[in-house]
């Protein structure tokens, strides 16, 4: 049983008529009648009475029409629903992103898209870039942000925008007035994102280039979030690498204290697998995204 044949049985039922219902539906009269025989002798079922010229229900046609006319909306529905989609009329884009990226950048960037898609739920998760990763390798988010390139073939990376990465300390820290050395930096109590945040990987790969070396860095503390960094790093617990997005209200507010020493900028890139289907709302959010 196909929804044509269904079509074609709502259209003559409807009429009591065949020549009407094909031409209702643009048909023959001969593919009208042979869909109906068809039908018919499929479920050795009598759908229809011939009462002289005209066609009536039998007590089966009527059952079957309630069915097949609740077959037809239930198909019409996912038919609206995929052009929706298409549209981006509605649907859902789940999201997941490191925290710096997911704090500072993204959140008005959604709520721009949601205003031009009122129809798509956005959801957000975070992560460090490791679990970011993962996630959309393992199909668990449609996009992903981070601040930092990962070694993983499957997945695509494209760069939506930068960041500045900078080391501060607390106000009145001697590195604030004069940068330290190589030396200094070994001797320096720092306070550090976990292993595996982007943050964490770019500081570390920078230090060659300031003649340390990362095993040599006295790490008081490993802290899981931006927030506590920043808060550990003001009350006194030592120097810290950290986005400037992330420290700019509290180097303004005077709560911190930037270093003059130079850290290469970092890239934010946005994640996705290369083998999965990328629906519509998560390519139309990439490129609100690569827009700015």
């Amino acid at each position: 049983m196909t929804l044509e044949q269904l079509r074609i049985f709502v259209a003559v039922a409807e009429r009591e008529h065949l020549t009407q219902g094909a031409r209702a539906l643009n048909l023959t009269q001969s593919a009208v009648s042979s869909a109906i025989t068809t039908l018919e002798a499929r479920y050795a079922t009598k759908l229809f009475d011939r009462i002289g010229r005209r066609i009536v229900l039998t007590e089966a046609g009527k059952l079957f029409m309630i069915e097949a006319r609740a077959v037809l909306a239930r198909a019409a529905a996912a038919e609206t629903v995929l052009s929706d989609l298409s549209e981006l009329a509605r649907g859902s884009l789940a999201l997941m992103a490191s925290q710096t990226v997911a704090n500072y950048w993204l959140p008005p960037l959604i709520q721009r898209f949601r205003r031009e898609h009122p129809g798509i739920t956005v959801s957000l998760a975070l992560g460090n870039t490791e679990t970011v990763s993962a996630a959309i390798h393992d199909g668990a988010a449609d996009l992903g942000f981070i601040e930092g390139e990962v070694d993983d073939p499957a997945l695509a990376m494209t760069e939506v925008d930068e960041d500045e990465l900078i080391i501060v300390v607390p106000p009145g820290h001697p590195w604030a007035e004069t940068p330290p050395v190589a030396a200094e930096l070994s001797r320096g109590t720092w306070v550090l994102r976990e292993p595996g945040s982007g943050t964490r990987a770019m500081f570390e790969a920078a230090l060659p280039g300031l003649g340390v070396d990362a095993d040599d860095l006295t790490v008081a503390l490993e802290l899981p979030s931006n927030e506590a960094i920043c808060a550990a790093v003001a009350s006194g617990a030592g120097a810290t690498a950290i986005s400037r997005l992330v420290a700019a209200n509290a180097i303004a507010a005077g709560r911190l204290a930037t270093v003059a020493l130079p850290l290469p900028r970092r890239r934010f890139l946005a994640l996705r697998h290369r083998e999965r289907y990328l629906a519509k709302a998560a390519a139309a959010f990439l490129a609100f995204c690569q827009a700015g």
